[in-house]
């Protein structure tokens, strides 16, 4: 297995199929992750992303979105470990929304109950968000996957998913609201103060 650490250095470790998504996290847990990196498993390879101030911002702009249409008890997620189909997904998902009533299996949330997604890129890792994660989330079915751009100034948005991959795609500049109104979510996220970078 490789690991990479964002625009830095690969760590060799064990093959994908000598260990478990728990064992590999395990193992996480006892390396001397930096400070303020996020670590996840996308299909067996461990990636650690720096968190940048523009990304965060995004993010806690998603954030108050949810809360505000769903209120602050809502179930959201920020960096959370979620196992989703796949060979060795391990995500942390940049936010995720998750439905009432949502259970865990094994200390983990499950994929099942995850309404919405979204990633905001990160140039190292951003053939994650648009490869194997959009698969991953579209064969869980997971309603909505939002990935939001800051470098390029908008964000595609995935919904209906049906039969493992994405029935809708749609791009919007940052400024244009994202109308999620004919989905689970049944809400509009306004994008007028997301950050570039």
């Amino acid at each position: 297995m490789t690991i990479s650490l964002e625009r830095t250095e690969w760590i060799e470790m064990a093959e994908p199929g000598e260990l478990t998504l728990d064992q590999l996290f395990d193992r996480l847990e006892r390396m001397p992750v930096p400070e303020g990196y996020k670590v996840e498993i996308v299909e067996g390879t461990v990636f650690m992303t720096p968190q940048r101030d523009v990304h965060w911002q995004t993010i806690r702009r998603l954030l108050w979105a949810l809360e505000d249409h769903f209120g602050r008890d809502a179930e959201v997620v920020s960096d959370v470990r979620i196992d989703f189909p796949g060979k060795s997904n391990g995500f942390c998902p940049d936010i995720a929304k998750l439905s009432d009533g949502a259970k865990r299996e094994n200390g983990c949330w499950r994929y099942q109950d995850v309404e919405f997604v979204a990633e905001v890129i990160s140039r190292g890792t951003a053939m994650n968000d648009y490869g194997p994660k959009e698969t991953a989330y579209a064969i869980a079915e997971i309603p909505v996957y939002l990935i939001a751009d800051p470098y390029l100034g908008r964000c595609r948005v995935f919904t209906h998913p049906q039969d493992g991959e994405y029935k809708r795609d749609l791009t919007l500049a940052y400024g244009e609201p994202i109308d999620l109104t004919d989905t689970v979510l049944d809400m509009t996220i306004p994008t007028d103060e997301f950050p570039r970078d």
